[in-house]
């Protein structure tokens, strides 16, 4: 199994070709240094799996990184599917009305 990549309290493990996981915090105080650290973690795969049920916590600053997640994979011409989105995600979602943008990316 390959090696975590740890930035603060985000955790990116790639898993399989297309396969990874997610864990820790997505939030205010840990995605900001996770995203500028991208070039070492961001998949380049067309077809992207992520598992976030080791995700933790959520917020706001967490859901726009998803979102910039989706979109940077799909610039590069390929799609990301996100797996176990955890409950507090998808309310964030619902209640920021902008669970359309994430429809074609949540199984």
């Amino acid at each position: 199994m390959a090696t975590p990549t740890t930035l603060t309290e985000v955790k990116w493990q790639k898993r399989a070709d297309g396969d990874y996981c997610l864990s820790g915090r997505l939030e205010r105080d840990t995605v900001s240094a996770f995203w500028r650290q991208r070039a070492a973690w961001l998949p380049t795969e067309s077809q992207v799996t992520l598992d976030l049920s080791a995700v933790e916590r959520v917020d706001s600053a967490g859901m726009v990184m998803l979102l910039h997640l989706c979109q940077a994979v799909a610039h590069s011409g390929g799609h990301l599917t996100l797996h176990h989105v955890p409950e507090q995600l998808n309310t964030l979602l619902r209640l920021s009305h902008v669970d359309s943008l994430f429809a074609a990316n949540i199984t």
